[in-house]
This record gives C-alpha cells, structure tokens and sequence, in this order.
C-alpha cells in the first residue's frame, strides 16, 4: 500500500513510480525532491498513518543529498524502526559529494548535524538503511545491512566523532570514486523514468548481424564467468561477469544509450541482467549472441583469449585495479593502482607483461578486456591479494 523514497537516488532508478503506475499504492518522498511524478509531498516532522496506531514520523536530515529524509516507524507512540535510507549506515554513514564535489564539505556539515536528530530516539530501536557494505553511495563501513542505534553510538567510527570540524574532516577523506552514470539518474528520477510494465526479452542475433550491430556503434558486454571469457571471447567485448554489482559496472563502463549486445552462458539468468541494466538506465539492449560464443567460432570468426594465471605465474608489472582503499588496506608489494573505473581515462602502463589483479578475478578481467583493446598484452591473477599471501607466507603492503 505504500512506497516511500528517502531521497533522489544516484545510483539506480527508482521502482516507486512504477508501484504507483500499476498497483493502488501511495508514493511518500521528501517535498525537496521537487518530483514531477505522482507522489505524497512530505515535509520535516510530518507524520503518515499507516494503519491504526502505526504512524510513520519524517525527519529531515540532509547531507547524503540535500533532500535526504529519515522516517521512524512508531506504534501506539513507541518507535520501533528507523529507516535511515543514505543518513546513518552500519559502521559508516552517506557520503556526500554525489550531487558535487562543491556541495561534499557543506553537505558533510549538514550531516553532522542530521546524525543528532536521532539522539533522542533509544538504543534499542534498530537501524534500516538503504545500502550495505561495498556501495558506493557509502563511506566504508560493515558488511551487515542492519543494526541498531546503540550498536552504531558504540561502534561507529563516524558516529562517536563529537567535533563537526574533525567529523567533516574524516568523512570527506573517506570517499573513493563513483560511478560516473551517477551524476545522471537523480534527474531521470526526478522526472520520472520510463514506463516499463514488464521485463523485456533479449533477442537472438546471429553472429552476421552482431557484426552489423558493432559496425554501427553497439557494444559486445560479455556477462560470462571471467575464468570462461579469458577462455575464449569476440574480440573487442568487455567482460563483465553476472553478479549483484553488474549494473553498477555497465554504468561506469559503457555510456548510457549505447546500444548493448551480450553473450551469456546457457544457465544464466537473462532476467537478471536485463533488471541490471533497467536498474541503472541502460535501455538500449539490441539482443544476445544465439549460441553463445560456441556459434562465434563456428561461424569462422577469430576468438581472442586472455590468460588466467596463478601464484606461481604472477611476474612482471602488477596492476590492481580495486578501488584506492581497498588498495591501501593491503596489496602485493610492487602492485600498480589503476582503478577500473578510470582504466579508460588514466594513462595505460607500459610493460612487456602485465599482470591485472583485483580482490577475486572479475574486476581484472573486465580491466584486461578494455586494455587488451588498447593493444595491451595482458593476463589476469586469478584470485586476490589475500590468495598471494596465502600461498606465499609473504605480509602484503598497506598504504597508498
């Protein structure tokens, strides 16, 4: 019966004017978004009642974005849930800089002060937030997705910092790098995304019309096992395997409206990856290659390989390509840091043998199908920093 927004996401489309388009629900967001869909305005201490003695409170707490609201949930007058959207996180809280790296140092100020909203409230009501760990809408924190507001006055390194200058301080030097598709979606949601009532199905293209595909300006996305891609893929592709965070790396790495075609394996879940793509505003999806890479080769057209490596193959110019605190937290000795999401931008390294590595295998294979374009030679550590100091015994570096 209701959907509720806590602020204008950056980060994927909202569902909420879909919910609304097809189903008899209210759409509740904070009237600082300014939406152009049907919704419920709310404002700063205005309550909702959702039922008999269950009302739902807003707070606003501006700093993750400027329009940002926290709703309790209280029954019978009592809270039972905060509802803390991109505010308070577990071990960590919003960054700040998504709407600007202008607005990053007012905003963390606002921040400040929008935690201490929720001083008045007990240490047993528990915490909800909108994002987990590995999020870029967060400064680093924990890997649980919920908590509770005593559990976060105790632990949370943010939280328990009671000067503002020291906190905006330690909060700003936290932040890493984003997406860069996310400068783009607060908009698209505050107009309103696209109407789509139901999951489209990919197509099936043979590989002639692949090539007709890519001849005028599609992109080949390779969404297998990145161990299957190094095996054997179309030359030019960019691997990016199907997981949880595909969406987010399609969007970093492939400019929205390019048209998209992709080659999957037969169990995969094309649902999935089509919602992915939605999710972050690519709508562009021209179709997947029938037979997956086994028609390719059959149809005579070359295979390109990228090797998969182990310890013992790990020699010449190492390039991690995880993000810069990730980085930092430990890496091999001698590693390169070249982020994934500048690996089109920043400059290439020149070796005769380069190794990309990033925590598991996926990130470095999709690095190595970009810099393999580029006329690179490249091979990928299957595994990560952690995997070296297994098998060697050796201590990993630390630091930037």
């Amino acid at each position: 019966r209701w959907t509720i927004d806590t602020h204008s996401h950056a980060d994927y489309v909202t569902g909420s004017p879909g919910l609304v388009a097809r189903r008899d629900v209210t759409f509740i967001a904070p009237a600082a978004s300014a939406l152009e869909t049907r919704h419920h305005a709310i404002r700063d201490g205005e309550h909702v009642r959702l039922a008999p003695g269950v009302v739902l409170a807003a707070i606003a707490t501006p700093g993750h974005t400027p329009d940002h609201h926290a709703y309790a949930l209280e029954v019978d007058g009592v809270p039972v849930a905060l509802f803390t959207g991109g505010s308070l996180m577990v071990g960590a809280v919003g960054r700040t800089d998504l709407c600007g790296p202008e607005l990053a140092v007012p905003l963390a100020h606002e921040m400040f002060r929008s935690l201490h909203r929720f001083d008045g409230l007990p240490d047993a009501v528990p915490v909800y937030p909108t994002h987990g760990a590995g999020s870029f809408c967060s400064a680093p924190g924990a890997a649980e997705r919920t908590s509770n507001l005593g559990r976060e006055r105790a632990t949370n390194p943010l939280l328990s910092i009671a000067d503002e200058s020291a906190f905006v301080e330690r909060l700003v030097d936290g932040f890493g790098t984003f997406p860069a598709y996310f400068a783009r979606l607060p908009e698209l949601n505050r107009r309103g995304p696209s109407g789509i009532d139901a999951l489209p199905t990919l197509p099936l293209l043979d590989p002639d019309e692949v090539v007709r595909r890519v001849a005028d300006g599609a992109v080949v996305v390779d969404a297998r096992p990145f161990v299957t891609f190094g095996a054997g893929h179309v030359r030019g592709s960019i691997s990016n395997t199907l997981r949880p965070v595909f969406g987010s790396w399609l969007g970093w790495l492939v400019p929205a409206d390019t048209p998209l075609v992709f080659i999957l394996d037969p169990d995969q879940d094309r649902g999935d990856l089509v919602r992915q793509c939605l999710d972050i505003g690519h709508e562009n999806l021209v179709g997947e290659l029938d037979g997956s890479i086994g028609s390719w080769a059959a149809s005579g057209r070359p295979v390109a390989t990228i090797p998969v490596v182990g310890v013992d193959q790990l020699d010449g110019t190492v390039i991690d390509v995880r993000q810069v605190n990730e980085y930092a937290a430990g890496h091999i000795p001698g590693a390169a840091n070249l982020e994934l999401g500048s690996i089109r931008t920043a400059p290439s390294p020149v070796a005769d043998a380069m190794t990309v590595m990033c925590g598991h295998g996926e990130r470095a294979m999709s690095a190595a199908s970009i810099l393999a374009t580029q006329g690179s030679t490249v091979r990928v550590f299957d595994g990560g920093p952690d995997t070296w100091a297994t098998a060697t015994g050796r201590a990993l570096e630390t630091g930037r």
